[in-house]
């Protein structure tokens, strides 16, 4: 631009006056003002926040089953940005999907930009607030069927997952720890596929007091230990069921295995004891509906 600029000062024979005594001619081994593309100092720029990203994925959720799940939620209604490319746009409104949620319009290009690196958004994205959740006592009263616990499941993934097979297996929701759990939106929705909207969880302070809430309640705790001695299938029975899961790396805390009735482990023969948490979570989850019917 600034090259234009000077060709037409010369044309009129009028010579370019500098803006600050930095613009005129420069020293030998004077490096020039780094400009950005509108043409503003570029240490003028705020940087950007390393947190800014993250902010970002926890208020937004992106791909066709998660935000049709969120536009379907009751929860939801009357708040939140929808933003869909123009061809998922025309298929939210033929079929009605919006539940009163303004459609904003935009190319795909721009979505992209709009969420984290790597988002697959499917030409759809819900900017919205995470869910609150539900009380304690409202997830568990009465005491009937089956409830997962996360002690300490930071991977967003792995938590996604857990809802998808929590929600298949009919468990009745699930309560994890409110400052060692990750938002439900971003990667863990898409993870989840729509569960998060589906199922109720409840955001505890301590778990081991949720667990003494919970026997209350006429509850039974069976916590996943790889080394415990009795398999899942000699642990569950018919009463209602609270299946506590710990992180991969440590497991379930010390305090809350004590709080737990019973401790047992997924028997594999293969002799490779290594399950991921949300398989080993789909496998207890079948074991402890089977018990259910029982």
């Amino acid at each position: 631009m600034s090259s234009k600029s000077e060709r037409n000062d010369r044309r009129s024979g009028k010579k370019p006056i500098p803006a600050n005594p930095s613009s005129g001619p420069r020293e030998r081994g004077q490096k020039p003002v780094t400009k950005g593309f509108s043409g503003r100092e570029d240490a003028s720029r705020t940087p950007r926040s390393p947190d800014r990203g993250k902010a970002d994925a926890d208020n937004f959720l992106w791909g066709r089953h998660p935000v049709l799940a969120a536009l379907a939620n009751p929860a939801r209604r009357g708040m939140g940005r929808l933003l869909a490319t123009p061809e998922r746009a025309a298929e939210i409104e033929e079929g009605r999907l919006a539940h009163g949620h303004k459609i904003e319009v935009v190319e795909g290009q721009i979505l992209t930009r709009m969420l984290p690196p790597g988002a697959v958004h499917q030409g759809l994205a819900f900017k919205v607030q995470p869910l609150e959740g539900v009380s304690l006592d409202d997830l568990a009263d009465p005491a009937q069927g089956v409830i997962v616990m996360l002690d300490q499941l930071t991977d967003p993934q792995n938590v996604g997952a857990v809802f998808r097979s929590a929600l298949a297996f009919g468990a009745r929701g699930i309560v994890v720890q409110d400052r060692h759990a990750p938002a439900l939106a971003g990667a863990l929705a898409k993870a989840a596929v729509g569960a998060t909207e589906r199922l109720p969880h409840a955001r505890v302070t301590n778990l081991s007091r949720a667990l003494e809430r919970l026997a209350d309640l006429g509850w039974r705790a069976v916590g996943l230990d790889g080394s415990a001695e009795q398999t899942l299938e000699e642990a569950l029975d018919a009463q209602p069921t609270v299946l506590v899961m710990g992180s991969e790396g440590d497991g379930i805390r010390r305090l809350v295995a004590e709080h737990c009735d019973v401790l047992a482990k997924i028997p594999m023969p293969g002799g490779f004891e290594s399950l991921n948490v949300s398989n080993a979570a789909a496998v207890a989850l079948y074991e402890a509906a089977r018990a259910q019917r029982g």
